[in-house]
């Protein structure tokens, strides 16, 4: 019976399980009430509930616990009663949403050698892992400058950064003296102490790794060294629980007058087939953050672009990267690659580095019980990286508004030492990258132009609408364009973001690519092909954004085009594109690029022109089916990929060259010979290049950069892989390199759950043999169950002393029962209950109702 009692509750803890994974609504309301908080508190108990704090200006978060706390469906009638008071102007039931922190599972690394000669040393720091600090202390602009902004006195002084994350340890000897206090909250239990909660596993370590990137001490012998290790350093804990639109709004929307910089490392589920984004309260915190954050100049909320580049996710399905008021940063590895999990999009900003493969480095940063970790890793790494680069601009220069920091952040991004076939130059003259933005976050160039900056003009708005609105039908495996003429925008001649509107339905969402060309031509891909995205959702008024278009006339005609990559018509419904920008210029008297002067060139050995950059053919000539997620399956056709062109040696001599642009870069080979990063060679390296064609000329074209050796660009088209990784053929065609150490994990997890299905399995099986056989042991021996019977007929019974019952029929007669199966006793010497049983023999009642009966 024990067993059978385990196996219930067994049952009941799934069943609660399921119902847990499948409730979305809560017990909590967000409402408008005028009259501050004592009128909040006196509604919320007229109602029945607890005012549980403010969450915005004038909006309160009641909790009513004569509801559930969790339930699959709204609780309409309290929603009507709390929306219907007279006091309450709005009221939203809150939903459980899916939140991820962007941290990748960790990779177990191959022994990494210290090199030396990658080591420059201007700091002198004492804390003990400065020398690892590679994305620090490189130099030759394979860093991100940070030691030329400190010798400029930037150290973020008097700027304070908050961590949007799941608590941080306030008390590690690297963040305590740089804690503060006023930058931190703990909104899962609605307190001042952010200090993470402790487990087993130490899955809240999280927010304490992001901190320390930022504001970590210097110099006190202790870990690692924070890019701006003089702010001031703070943590919201609100990710380890459940995460609400309100949750979110009383996070970002934290002491806004205080902190100048949130940074958050998290967004929707980075699983290739999520759309989603800020709800009304987040997105009330937004505007509220940067049209009154830091005394009007507004709040700078700093976002990692997520981590689905494996499920091929794009950031522009994001709406929170995808925001005209965050600044998405994504990461580039040691190496200048484009990691495996970064995700491409038209609305990242710029990078900074992070990890990559298990042969490159991560990022060095404090951990939980005051330890310190060399394996950070993902776009979470990159976003507090640059939080702390902007902390340095905002010391130098605190007056700088959230529109001025990204002004300054595209000027200063520079693409040297990054690897991505995507690289295409605006009107303007800018280099933009799908995967990394305008390119890699450049301190000193930041620092500086912020010392001379003046503020932009105020932000304005212009939409234009479809002159002819009307469904467009595209069929399957075409595609179809819908033009939008800007005949005039009076108040926007310099873009700064470009939004598209779009409403398209689809049978498969992720069949669908769409891009967006400028009237100058600079082509932009918004989404990409999302292969595990089955939604039958579509897209309904998404705003797609793009900053590819930074500072150009949005006057002309915007070109949007949508490739159906499915069998079955996909409709575009209608769209709209809007731009925010400045009537006049946003810097007049600087360039566009390269608006101050750069640091002294390169040494020999990591030469890079600081002023060129890789140039590419007009990426609007290209066809948007060719544009793909990260660079790869940029072309079925080799003539079409784009080689990167990387440093050119100082003993470089033009041999063999018939046709060159400058004298140190050839075009055109003799016969017999082929290109190789603007030489002529005979042969191809026998490792990371193919022949391909370029401009049809024979030209040695990279690999994918997860294979040694290939015969495309491709990540597919892999003949040989590094020693890391092995190669899986998925076909005759297709051949991937995949790392060994990730396969290893996939298998551990797999088999583990297995092991676990299959334990459950049988011990199910063994509980439900156990109740089958004690229920015919019962029988046999004639112990069926016992009979519930009323409280009426149990007081018209007796026991005999045989171990019967005497029964009273309702006509007085008296019957004796020799059914054993249905005694409440046993008969012999030790008699024992099987059941709880009250003994009414001895019941005065009895004996008079008894003695009536019978006459006496």
């Amino acid at each position: 019976m024990r067993l059978t009692t385990s196996y219930h509750h067994l049952i009941v803890i799934l069943c609660c399980l399921v119902s847990v994974r499948h409730a979305q609504f809560t017990n909590q309301w967000a409402v408008d009430i005028a009259g501050g908080l004592e009128e909040a508190d006196r509604t919320a108990q007229e109602l029945g509930c607890i005012n549980e704090g403010v969450i915005l200006e004038n909006t309160y978060l009641l909790s009513c616990h004569h509801v559930r706390k969790r339930s699959v469906s709204g609780h309409d009638q309290v929603h009507q009663e709390i929306s219907s008071h007279h006091k309450v102007t709005f009221a939203e039931q809150q939903v459980v949403k899916s939140r991820q922190k962007r941290q990748l599972w960790r990779i177990p690394q191959q022994p990494q050698m210290q090199q030396v000669q990658d080591f420059e040393d201007l700091s002198h720091f004492n804390d003990q892992r400065w020398p690892q600090m590679w994305y620090l202390n490189r130099g030759h602009r394979l860093d991100m400058n940070v030691q030329e902004a400190w010798k400029m006195g930037a150290t973020g002084k008097g700027i304070s950064v908050t961590i949007l994350d799941d608590g941080i340890e306030r008390s590690h000897p690297d963040l305590k003296d740089n804690y503060d206090p006023l930058a931190s909250f703990d909104v899962n239990q609605n307190d001042n102490d952010p200090t993470p909660r402790y487990d087993l596993i130490d899955s809240n370590r999280h927010g304490t790794r992001c901190a320390g990137e930022v504001a970590a001490t210097a110099n006190n012998s202790n870990c690692a060294v924070g890019i701006a290790y003089k702010a001031g350093i703070g943590g919201v804990r609100m990710l380890d629980g459940d995460v609400t639109d309100a949750v979110e709004a009383r996070s970002l929307g934290l002491n806004n007058q205080h902190i100048h910089i949130y940074s958050a490392s998290w967004g929707p589920d980075d699983d290739g087939k999520t759309v989603d984004g800020p709800g009304t309260l987040a997105t009330r915190a937004f505007l509220q953050g940067i049209s009154q954050g830091r005394g009007g100049k507004g709040s700078i909320f700093v976002w990692a672009s997520g981590n689905g580049g494996r499920d091929w996710d794009n950031c522009n399905c994001d709406g929170y990267t995808n925001s005209i008021w965050t600044l998405s940063v994504s990461s580039a590895t040691e190496n200048g690659l484009i990691p495996w999990y970064s995700e491409a999009c038209s609305s990242t900003l710029a990078t900074t580095y992070s990890s990559g493969s298990s042969g490159e480095r991560k990022v060095v940063t404090t951990d939980l019980h005051h330890t310190c970790t060399s394996t950070h890793t993902g776009t979470s790494a990159s976003a507090p990286l640059a939080a702390g680069i902007i902390a340095l601009i905002l010391e130098v220069n605190p007056d700088l508004t959230w529109r001025d920091v990204q002004h300054i952040t595209v000027r200063c991004a520079h693409n040297a030492n990054l690897r991505a076939n995507d690289w295409a130059t605006n009107s303007v003259g800018r280099n933009y990258s799908h995967s990394f933005g305008y390119g890699l976050m450049d301190a000193a160039c930041m620092v500086r132009l912020a010392k001379q900056w003046k503020s932009v003009p105020e932000q304005q708005i212009c939409s234009v609408k479809l002159d002819k609105p009307g469904s467009i039908f595209i069929e399957g495996k075409s595609s179809k364009q819908s033009v939008i003429t800007v005949k005039s925008c009076p108040d926007v001649s310099f873009i700064e973001h470009v939004q598209a509107h779009v409403s398209l339905e689809a049978p498969k969402r992720g069949d669908v690519q769409i891009s967006l060309t400028s009237p100058s031509g600079t082509k932009s891909l918004l989404i990409a092909k999302r292969p595990k995205d089955y939604s039958r959702a579509g897209f309904k008024d998404w705003p797609f954004l793009t900053v590819h278009m930074w500072e150009e006339n949005p006057v002309g005609d915007w070109t949007l085009e949508i490739l159906n990559d499915g069998r079955i018509v996909a409709e575009l419904k209608t769209w709209s594109i809007s731009f925010s920008g400045t009537k006049e210029s946003p810097q007049p008297g600087l360039p566009a690029t390269g608006a101050l002067p750069t640091p002294p060139e390169a040494k020999v050995g990591k030469e890079v022109d600081l002023n060129q950059a890789p140039k590419v053919p007009e990426q609007g000539a290209a066809d948007v089916s060719q544009l793909h997620h990260a660079g790869k399956n940029i072309a079925e056709n080799p003539a079409e990929s784009v080689p990167i062109q990387p440093q050119i040696p100082d003993n470089y001599h033009a041999d063999h060259c018939l046709d060159s642009t400058r004298p140190e870069w050839c075009m055109v080979c003799e016969a017999g010979f082929v290109l190789l990063n603007g030489r002529c060679v005979e042969s191809c390296p026998s490792e990371g290049y193919y022949v391909g064609k370029e401009s049809a000329q024979d030209s040695c074209i990279q690999c994918y950069y997860s294979c040694k050796t290939c015969h495309g660009p491709n990540d597919y088209q892999c003949t040989e892989c590094f020693g890391d990784a092995e190669l899986e053929e998925e076909s005759p065609a297709h051949k991937y390199c995949h790392n060994k150490s990730l396969i290893n994990r996939v298998f551990s997890t797999t088999r583990w759950y297995y092991v676990l299905t299959i334990g459950f399995m049988v011990n199910f099986f063994i509980i439900v043999f156990l109740v089958i056989y004690i229920i015919k042991w019962r029988r046999r021996h004639g112990l069926s169950p016992v009979t519930l019977e009323s409280p009426a007929s149990r007081r018209t019974s007796t026991i005999l002393s045989n171990g019967s019952t005497r029964k009273k029929s309702w006509n007085g007669s008296v019957t004796a029962n020799n059914n054993r199966g249905y005694s409440p006793v046993k008969s012999g010497k030790d008699t024992k209950l099987n059941v709880p049983f009250r003994d009414y023999e001895t019941s005065s009642e009895d004996d008079e109702l008894f003695q009536s009966v019978n006459g006496r």
